[in-house]
Order: C-alpha cells, then structure tokens, then sequence
C-alpha cells in the first residue's frame, strides 16, 4: 500500500531551524525512499525555494510570521490545512500542536490525521502563565481533533496515557553514527582533544544555561567552556553579560555545520545537556552519536534516554563538582560506549523511518477499515 502522506507543522525543509524540521527531513526522505508520495509544507520565505528535494514535494504557504510574530505561526499553519484540504492526502501528519490544534475543525476530513505531540510545550519557563494556560488548551485540542498520536518520549507516551487515556506509539527521534570523515579534526585550533567543556541549546532559561555557566564559573577549571546557540535573544543577552568577565567561557554563536558541531561535541572532555522539558532531545542524541562523555540535567526526560550512562546534576554546586571531578577512565569510556550502542540500536534512522511508515500504514488502514476505533478518551 503507497500513500500520499502530507507532513506540517514545521518551517520546512531541508532543515534551517530544529527538532521537528530535522525529523521531518529524515522522515520524509525515508517514507519517499520506500515508494511513497510525500509533501511537506515550508514557508513561503525558507531558504529553499525549490519545488521538490531529494524526491520530496515542497508545497510553499504564506508565512506572515516576519511580520506578525508568533501570531504569524497561526496563520501559517491555517494556510497549510487549507491547502490540504484541496489536496485530499491519505494521511497528514502534524509535528506538533502549539499553532495548529486551534484550527481542529478544519482538519482534512477524508485524511487520517497523526499528530506528533511534542513535549510538554506548557511546562517552558520562558512562557507566560497565560501563554502555558493555552498551551494546555491546544494539548487538549490536538488529541481531540486527532485520530492517531505519536510520542518521542516514553514519559510523555505514560503521560498522555494517564492524562487523555490516549495510547500513543513511542518512536523517538535518531542520530547518524559518527562517520570516520567527522572523527577527522575540522580545525585544531577549534577542537583541541578533550580540552574544554561544550554545551549547545537555544538561549532559554529551561535549558538550564545559567545554572551550568554559574557552576563553571564558580570552579577552579583551567578548561575553556565553548558555548554553542544564537546569544541575540533577551536571555542570550542577559546570560553573555552575566558571565563577560569570565576569560574561559566562549559564546561561539550558533553553528549550522553539522559536521563541525559533531566533531566539536566528540572533542569535548564532558558535554552538558541542560534541556529540562520536552520529548527526546535530537541534539542529546547527536552528542551521544558523537560519542561524547555527557552531563545531563537530572530530569525524567533525559534519565528515559542515557539511564545510568552519563553525569547528572540538579543545581550549579553540582556542576561545579563535575567540571572539577570527572574523569576519562574505563568507566567514562564504557558509558560512551553505551550510548553508542543505544544510537546503533534504538535510536537509529532507519528503524525509526521503518517504525513511522507501519504506524502511518497501520493508522491509515485501521481506520479506514473500522476494525480499531482511535483509542482516546
């Protein structure tokens, strides 16, 4: 069975932006590879302007988001589900929920609908109570208007299961094994063998950067700490003038090429991965494919991923303990092994498109055939 498959809810691809425009590179790729006829929808002022790419329809929408901010996301998702509804896709799979669950009702009526559902948007720090309070609406609006789910994280699968009575299918996001072209050093000047500490995040508080930098900050490290993510933003700003006087903390900016990322993260002597909220972080993954040591915010997000293969800290006493303490030993060296081996079998790209294509066809099937109503409460 081939279907013409429908993705949204991103900015588009090929990817410039995050999580789900980086899934949905693999993803739809991957469904095309397999004989299936996939669009994804990109904004009208992506940087690919292109109709298709690597045999992947691109459908442009207007996107007023330059102009009207993030009310502008609304809009644009309202332009790709009234394209859809034209197109009559056998399946439209929606990454995400924050600015498209709102226009529910206007969701393909003859197509099935999957809904990726993010992490738990409501929780961000960097919202506002009343920002959250409908960020909890939308969550519901999208199980509602949805007939088929998909979880990246085992805690939020347990988590709309308990809340919605939803059963939703785990497939997390992957990670490309660190190829023998990126273990070569992209500038030694930049990536000295294990010589400094690395994190990479966006520039927001749930991330955890201040706590991390003031940890660092307060230790008696010789290291250099490299810190990766746009600093334009109002916390960016606030996090590089609050540490603008300590020499050994780098703000490198953000760095768009995959492979010098990766070698920057294989290089480092620990990671830190400061992300609190959400599914399954595609950047932990990708340092745990870099085979880098890692240090993670001690969170059910992260414990779901690594286990007991990395460092875990709750405040910046303890990373102050980290950056001074760690060191490169057997035990480190079989916890990246670990980890690796994680990236080999669980996370890996090709099962995960494999397990996106039979729920997308099973999903398709079942409820076109009403042998399995959706199960949502």
């Amino acid at each position: 069975m081939k279907l013409r498959v429908a993705i949204l809810g991103t900015r588009g691809i090929p990817n410039h932006y995050g999580g789900f425009e980086h899934i949905s590179e693999y993803v739809s790729e991957g469904l095309v590879k397999r004989g299936h006829s996939v669009s994804v929808y990109n904004s009208h002022n992506h940087a690919y302007q292109e109709k298709s790419w690597n045999g992947v329809e691109i459908i442009h929408c207007y996107d007023p988001e330059y102009i009207m901010g993030a009310a502008g996301q609304f809009v644009y998702d309202l332009n790709c589900l009234l394209d859809a509804r034209k197109r009559k896709f056998d399946v439209v799979l929606i990454m995400g929920y924050t600015s498209s669950s709102v226009w529910g009702k206007l969701y393909p009526p003859n197509s099935t609908i999957i809904t990726n559902m993010d992490g738990l948007e409501w929780k961000r720090s960097k919202y506002s109570p009343s920002v959250q309070k409908f960020l909890r609406y939308a969550e519901k609006l999208a199980v509602k208007h949805s007939q088929f789910y998909i979880s990246d994280s085992m805690v939020i699968k347990s988590y709309l299961a308990d809340k919605y009575n939803v059963n939703s299918k785990y497939i997390p996001y992957g990670a490309d094994l660190f190829s023998d072209e990126e273990r070569e050093q992209v500038d030694y000047s930049e990536a000295l063998k294990e010589d400094y500490f690395l994190l990479m995040a966006r520039m927001e508080p749930e991330n955890n950067i201040e706590t991390i930098l003031e940890g660092f900050n307060n230790s008696s490290s010789h290291r250099k700490f490299k810190v990766l993510g746009d600093t334009g933003n109002r916390f960016g700003k606030f996090i590089t003038n609050k540490f603008k006087n300590d020499e050994r903390i780098e703000f490198k900016g953000s760095i768009f090429d995959t492979g010098k990322v990766r070698s920057l993260q294989n290089n480092s002597y620990l990671y830190f991965h400061g992300h609190s909220v959400g599914g399954t972080n595609p950047s932990l993954l990708e340092a745990m494919a870099s085979e880098a040591l890692i240090a993670a915010h001690n969170n059910p997000f992260n414990k779901s991923v690594l286990n007991s293969d990395a460092f875990y800290f709750s405040n910046a006493k303890e990373v102050r303990n980290l950056v001074e303490t760690v060191q490169r030993h057997d035990i480190e060296k079989m916890m990246v092994s670990n980890n690796l081996h994680k990236i080999k079998y669980q996370f890996n790209w090709e099962k995960i498109i494999d397990e996106y294509e039979q729920f997308i066809m099973e999903s398709h099937y079942n409820l076109n055939h009403e042998r399995i109503v959706p199960n949502k409460g």
